[in-house]
């Protein structure tokens, strides 16, 4: 095991435990978060790949498959996956991309963009589940600042 050395700034500030640590709490949020999304996602017969191909899917228009592997920092192989899943539940279509018949362009279909508002709906309720205890501007105020802290993290050329 290597040498790892991290300075704590002030004497007695170690992270550990469900009181100190804000990695530990925004891990143990996010593996909350996702475990009840997930819970919500299955009785609909899908997984948050698959809410996310389609949510990206939505925001872009007809994009191509590399184009949403990059913004979903997916491997394509596991995005052909999921994508197969979508096609086959109607959600999207994938047809060669008329400007260059060598990639395939991924679009929303109408039953899959009325499957993504109930899809949201999942994503609502698990949020309002999560943060049943903040205020509306405590939520607000949480949501900015952890956008703040993803995009200064962001690394160049990802959205």
């Amino acid at each position: 095991m290597r040498d790892v050395h991290c300075e704590v700034e002030e004497v007695g500030a170690t992270p550990r435990g469900r009181d100190h640590g804000l990695v530990w709490l925004l891990g143990r949020a996010a593996l909350r978060s996702h475990q009840s999304l997930q819970e919500r996602f299955v009785r609909h017969g899908i997984r948050k790949w698959h809410y996310a191909v389609l949510a990206a899917v939505d925001e872009a228009g007809p994009v191509t498959q590399a184009d949403i592997s990059r913004r979903l920092s997916l491997d394509g192989s596991d995005l052909v996956g999921v994508l197969n899943d979508l096609v086959s539940a109607g959600y999207v279509t994938r047809n060669p991309d008329p400007a260059n018949r060598r990639r395939n362009l991924v679009a929303l279909t109408e039953e899959g963009a009325a499957a993504l508002r109930e899809f949201d709906v999942c994503v609502v309720e698990t949020e309002d589940e999560l943060l049943a205890t903040l205020a509306p501007d405590e939520r607000k105020q949480l949501v900015s600042l952890l956008a703040r802290v993803l995009d200064a993290a962001r690394p160049a050329g990802v959205e």
